[in-house]
């Protein structure tokens, strides 16, 4: 019962996971759709990398003390309720605002979806149980994106996005119906959240995650086109 459970964070991982990497796959098809160049439509990539910059501390900041169930349910919404409207863009502004939107939920999932698999997890097997959830994002690129990519170039790059809309639905049922109903963190606070800042090597980490991810996206963002 308890994997069942932890497989909803799977399929949530999964979901933001093809969101987030199949724009590579699919962005000349985009482009083409908008008439615009291939620059511009890198603008869809680096909106949602905003979204997921912005949208990760305000969470953390706003809603410490939501219980984690509530929080993920109107995180999976708004991740839901975007990627739908960016399969019905209809320019390059609308679609640079849906993306940002459908980026603000990331990082804020899998911090509390973290939290809520350890929570789930026997003693001793939290770490595996977190991996469980993150087992979506390996899903998502060895699967999902391919997918994606094949629909988007035979197809319709919006339906790609439908399908991702379908899939947050479908998280969004199964955490209503599946997670339980844990207690919020009684002792979170805005002080206590922006605190971590003052430690040096929290610092040391993000500069470090910039530079690989920052390396990895400058190159893998504009490899359909090459």
């Amino acid at each position: 019962m308890e994997n069942k459970k932890l497989l909803t964070l799977t399929l949530g991982g999964l979901s933001i996971g093809t969101t987030e990497f199949v724009m590579m796959g699919i962005l000349p098809q985009v482009a083409k759709d908008f008439a615009i160049t291939i620059p511009e439509a890198g603008h869809f990539i680096a909106s949602y990398a905003l979204g997921v910059v912005i949208g990760a501390p305000l969470f953390a900041i706003t809603c410490s003390k939501l219980p984690p169930k509530k929080l993920l349910l109107i995180l999976m919404s708004i991740f839901t309720l975007f990627n739908g409207l960016t399969a019905l863009s209809t320019g390059h502004t609308m679609m640079v605002f849906t993306r940002l939107m459908s980026g603000l939920p990331h990082g804020a999932f899998f911090g509390v979806g973290s939290v809520v698999a350890a929570r789930l997890a026997t003693k001793g097997k939290e770490a595996a149980a977190m991996s469980i959830m993150f087992a979506g994002l390996t899903i998502a690129n060895i699967a999902m994106v391919p997918l994606g990519t094949y629909i988007g170039l035979h197809y319709s790059w919006r339906y790609v996005f439908a399908i991702i809309a379908v899939l947050g639905l479908l998280t969004v049922i199964f955490i209503a119906k599946v997670l339980p109903a844990l207690p919020a963190n009684p002792s979170g606070s805005i002080q206590k959240e922006l605190g971590i800042f003052k430690r040096p090597m929290v610092w040391l980490m993000i500069l470090i995650t910039a530079i690989g991810t920052g390396g990895l996206f400058a190159w893998i963002s504009y490899i359909a086109p090459c």
